[in-house]
This record gives structure tokens, C-alpha cells and sequence, in this order.
């Protein structure tokens, strides 16, 4: 016979080990990723509480990055969710995307390609369709804006350099990162990259607005151009 695995109610535990009580004693960091989503879902189903829904979620849907990139209809879909444990799930991951660039007196500052990645890995690594963003920057390699100037296919017969400097010069930024994803998941820079890299490093110093990288990423990865020495002289 085969052995079922073993469920247990969260009111079971001891109440010093209930993840919303060890949240408020330890903080959020002291809880796993399927304990945080048993708090969202406040309960569970027949047969599962809340941490083993969580626990599910994660495996059926590779972790965080999964949920991030899941379609609302699919989680809606997950037995013990429905309309509003889903939207709640999609809300939490949302807020903290957009917390990174919220408070202008904490921007962030790039000093390296691992530093502008972060800013954006999370929420590109879940499109599923290229997208290419410029990090526009001040005198301090801080953080000015983080605009969309494509979405789809981006290839150097359609890319127009001049959108890519426009809010640049808006914003009196003095210099900008070029950022676009591959949906395959494989970061490596394609021919068309490159070519895309050497014309705008070209007019950005016409421009006077110094193109410090471009990065691809891919699915939990990232490749930098200028690192490989790809159309930057």
C-alpha cells in the first residue's frame, strides 16, 4: 500500500511555530517560500493546509520565477485557489517588483553588470516575448528611470537608435544601460545583438551619452556584451 503523505491542520502546530507568529516574532526572512504563501492563502484544502497548497504551487510551477511568469487563468485554475487566493498571489509578487524603484531618494546605483541585471532579471526572466529596456542613469551611476522602447522582435533592421536615446535626453541622463531578454531562456548574444550594440555605442557618443553595457538575459542568466567585448570598440 502506498503511503500517503502526512497532513496536519497549521492550528496543530504549536503556536510559536505558526508561520504568521513566526513572522512577527523572527521576521520574514525566517520563513520558506511555501510558509510565506501560506500566509497569503490564510487556508488550505481537504487533505492539504496551506503550506502544503504552497509547497504544490512551487513544485508544479518552479518556484517563485514560476508564479511570476504563470498566466492569472492557470493559477485560478489550481485546485484550492480560485479568484481571489490567485489575484492575492499575483498582487504580492507585483508589489515586490515595483518596490525597487519606488522611493527616488534610494535609488539604486549600477556598478556592475550584476547590479543592472537585478533591477529587472526578475520580472524579464517571466516575458514571453522579447522586450528591450534602457536604464537611464545620472552622474553617479544612480538609477534616473527604466524605460520600455521595445516590445516583440528586436533585430538592427528595426531597432531605431534614436528611441533608444530619446528619454535619455529627456531626462538629462548621462548615460544609459540597454537591456532586452530572449525568451528561449539561452542569453547568448545573437548576431543582431552585437550589430544593435555597435550602433549605439557609436551614437552614443555622438550624443555625448556614454552606453555602458547591454545585457541579454536569459533564464536565470544573464550575459553582458561589453564583458565580452561584442560591439564595443
Amino acid at each position: 500500500m502506498d503511503e500517503q503523505p502526512t497532513t496536519y491542520r497549521i492550528t496543530d502546530l504549536a503556536e510559536q511555530e505558526r508561520p504568521r507568529e513566526r513572522l512577527a516574532r523572527l521576521g520574514p526572512q525566517s520563513l520558506s517560500n511555501a510558509e510565506l504563501l501560506a500566509i497569503l492563502l490564510r487556508v488550505g484544502v481537504t487533505g492539504e493546509n496551506a503550506v502544503q497548497v504552497g509547497q504544490r504551487l512551487l513544485q508544479k510551477f518552479g518556484g517563485l520565477a514560476g508564479l511570476h511568469r504563470a498566466d492569472f487563468q492557470e493559477l485560478f485554475a489550481e485546485h484550492g485557489l480560485g479568484l481571489a487566493k490567485a489575484a492575492q498571489i499575483k498582487a504580492a509578487i507585483e508589489l515586490g517588483n515595483r518596490l525597487q524603484l519606488e522611493a527616488p531618494e534610494e535609488r539604486p546605483e549600477i556598478h556592475s553588470p550584476a547590479d543592472a541585471a537585478a533591477l529587472v532579471q526578475y520580472e524579464m526572466n517571466a516575458l514571453e516575448q522579447e522586450e528591450m529596456r534602457v536604464i537611464l542613469l545620472d552622474t553617479r551611476n544612480r538609477v534616473l528611470k527604466i524605460k520600455q522602447v521595445y516590445k516583440g522582435s528586436a533585430n538592427s533592421s528595426q531597432v531605431r537608435v534614436n528611441e533608444l536615446f530619446k528619454d535619455a535626453i529627456r531626462a538629462s541622463a548621462v548615460a544609459i544601460i540597454v537591456i532586452h531578454n530572449h525568451p528561449s531562456g539561452d542569453p547568448t548574444p545573437s548576431p543582431d545583438d552585437v550589430a544593435v550594440t555597435r550602433a549605439m555605442t557609436q551614437a552614443g557618443k555622438l550624443l555625448d551619452i556614454e552606453v555602458l553595457d547591454h545585457l541579454v538575459i536569459g533564464r536565470g542568466r544573464f550575459v553582458s556584451l561589453k564583458d565580452r567585448g561584442l560591439g564595443f570598440g
